[in-house]
């Protein structure tokens, strides 16, 4: 086992550190668990590569102020934050502060797993840079108000929030964002985020 396999859970739930553990020792993976940041980063200095998997919210110390500590010691491990539903806001502003990915309360396995094999990919050395030149292509083919909507879900606002202050209905605004999410070729609100944020769209 090499230490690019390796997979470092955070999370004050112990069901779901322990969930997590087997789902990720079932897929290969090498994992060790901690139940908070704290704990963590007690051994951060050790640390020799792989990823991390955090929730967002935990006592003491959030997923999003974990992220900006390892930031400011040079620690540059991909990290995937677990949110649940109202937490969006939260995940974004931790993937503008450079977490890889996020994914969303409740997710499958292979969601996960998918995301886990990609950060670690796309870390390892002679990985090439993401490109955003097709996404500045497809931003090019989106109408006005797709591109007002496109900017309220960068800035993490629920679809109601960006329903009152465009003067349209959230079911409207759902629309205008499953076009987005079509015109882009984006398959998650992560993915979307993510190409939005490597193509400066800010």
């Amino acid at each position: 086992m090499t230490t690019d396999e390796l997979v470092h859970v955070i999370d004050d739930d112990e069901a779901m550190r322990d969930s997590l553990s087997f789902l990720l020792d079932s897929a290969g993976f090498e994992t060790r668990t901690y139940d908070s940041a704290m704990v963590f980063l007690e051994g951060v200095g050790r640390l020799s590569g792989g990823c991390i998997v955090t929730d967002v919210r935990m006592p003491g110390m959030n997923g999003l102020e974990m992220c900006r500590h390892l930031k400011a010691l040079h620690i540059d491990l991909p990290i995937i934050m677990i949110t649940g539903h109202g937490d969006v806001a939260l995940a974004v502003e931790a993937m503008k502060a450079g977490v890889a990915d996020f994914l969303e309360k409740p997710f499958d396995d292979e969601a996960l797993l998918r995301a886990i094999r990609s950060v670690l990919a796309q870390a390892r050395p002679g990985a090439p840079p993401q490109n955003s030149g097709p996404f500045q292509a497809f931003l090019a083919s989106l109408s006005p108000r797709e591109t007002e909507v496109l900017r309220g879900v960068v800035d993490g606002k629920a679809n109601k929030v960006i329903a009152f202050e465009l003067g349209i209905s959230p079911r409207t605004v759902e629309v205008y964002r499953a076009n987005v999410m079509t015109k882009t070729g984006a398959s998650s609100l992560s993915q979307l985020i993510r190409m939005a944020l490597t193509a400066g769209f800010a």
